[in-house]
């Protein structure tokens, strides 16, 4: 299983990344002075370059995307399949079973969600290349999924 997190994740990290290196290099710049006591030295310039990262499992197609607002806003994370995720009770995926409210599915995956951990009661399919802006309308159990499996054809 393999799970990839959002560019916008990646953007505040890099902007935290990029802060730090600049707190850093201001802070250990070294200090010249002229005969006038002015210091006219420039401070060190860091450039951020937005870098778009692309996993070439997605070019598979087995793939699902599920994003945290309804009709495909917010963060998203990407599960790559083939998959399976029994519980969505512990670490990670506790904090995305509360955040999913729309999913997209690759057009080689067909994805199966469960209304109980460990893949019982209700479940609910979406076929390859489907697209649901909103979940609690679909589910028809509360919204919350509790397990899921990702297939690839």
């Amino acid at each position: 299983m393999k799970i990839s997190v959002s560019s916008s994740l990646v953007s505040r990290t890099l902007l935290i990344a990029g802060a730090l290196a600049l707190g850093a290099c201001a802070s250990n710049a070294p200090t010249a002075s002229t005969a006038s006591g002015i210091d006219n030295q420039p401070d060190p310039t860091i450039l951020l370059v937005p870098v778009r990262i692309q996993d070439p499992a997605l070019a598979s197609g087995c793939w699902a995307q599920f994003y945290s607002k309804r009709d495909f806003q917010g963060d998203f994370v990407t599960l790559v399949g083939p998959a399976q995720v029994q519980s969505m009770d512990k670490g990670t995926a506790r904090q995305l079973k509360r955040d999913i409210d729309s999913v997209s599915v690759g057009p080689r995956a067909t994805l199966e969600v469960y209304e109980h951990a460990m893949f019982k009661d209700r479940t609910v399919s979406f076929a390859p290349n489907s697209r649901e802006g909103g979940l609690v309308r679909k589910l028809g159990f509360g919204g919350r999924i509790e397990a899921m499996k990702l297939s690839c054809s």
